[in-house]
């Protein structure tokens, strides 16, 4: 061995720390995410910071369930190929027909219970503030979120509908706060309520008329491509209220 060369050994009792360290990590960020995620909803919803924190989990959990609602099917023509990759001559007759289904379905923690949050909200939001004007501001607002929500979404084939995570609950925070005037209740009502029901219209509903082009197996309203906006939208509108 070199003389020049040195050779560092771990004791058990350091490598079992730097574990207990990394443990704590990876328990105790997502509780302090969670934890501030529920302060936030305690905000802006008005219940306990523990019913809150479990009305997160309860999202959270929830957008694993897609509620199948309809089906699409599409005829399709699919060329064979033979084993060195090599398509045959378009015009010869082995083309194999297929009828391509892909299934619409709507996420539970995605779309359902962010919209009857947000329905419950503007609900509640009517008692302390003018209802004709709310709903209005609400109106547009959802109006501009689903424009951009649509505009920045991307249909990919092959995977689905694709949504950037912060632009669309951007946007509501900034409709939030520009119609309300300012950070406050009013701010947060119509930025979670812009969010959710925007995303929804501008980002999966708007697209479903080219579900059948996807070729996946399942689109989901709310779920796979769109639940990240959906949830920082929430947050983001949470934290302003």
């Amino acid at each position: 061995m070199p003389s020049d060369m040195r050779v560092y050994s771990a004791s058990p009792l350091t490598v079992i720390a730097l574990l207990v360290i990394i443990g704590l990590i990876v328990i105790v960020v997502p509780l302090l995410f969670l934890g501030l995620v529920g302060q936030a909803f305690t905000n802006l919803v008005g219940l306990s910071w523990i019913t809150a924190t479990a009305l997160v989990i309860l999202i959270l959990i929830c957008s694993l369930v897609n509620i199948p609602v309809w089906k699409v099917r599409k005829e399709t023509i699919r060329m064979p190929h033979g084993e060195a990759g090599q398509f045959p001559d378009a015009f010869t007759p082995t083309e194999v027909g297929g009828m391509w289904e892909t299934s619409i379905a709507v996420n539970l923690g995605g779309a359902i219970i962010p919209a009857v949050m947000a329905c419950w909200l503007l609900y509640k939001a009517t008692d302390v503030m003018t209802g004709d004007t709310l709903y209005l501001q609400v109106a547009v607002a959802i109006l501009i979120v689903a424009a951009i929500a649509y505009v920045t979404t991307r249909p990919v084939v092959g995977l689905g509908i694709r949504t950037p995570l912060f632009v669309p609950g951007l946007t509501a925070l900034l409709c939030g706060i520009l119609f309300a005037q300012g950070l406050g209740l009013s701010a947060g009502v119509i930025a979670f309520v812009s969010a959710v029901f925007g995303i929804l219209l501008g980002a999966n509903i708007a697209h479903l008329p080219h579900a059948g082009d996807l070729e996946v197996p399942q689109v989901s309203i709310g779920g796979a491509g769109t639940f990240g906006a959906i949830f920082i939208g929430c947050i983001l509108s949470a934290i302003i209220a």
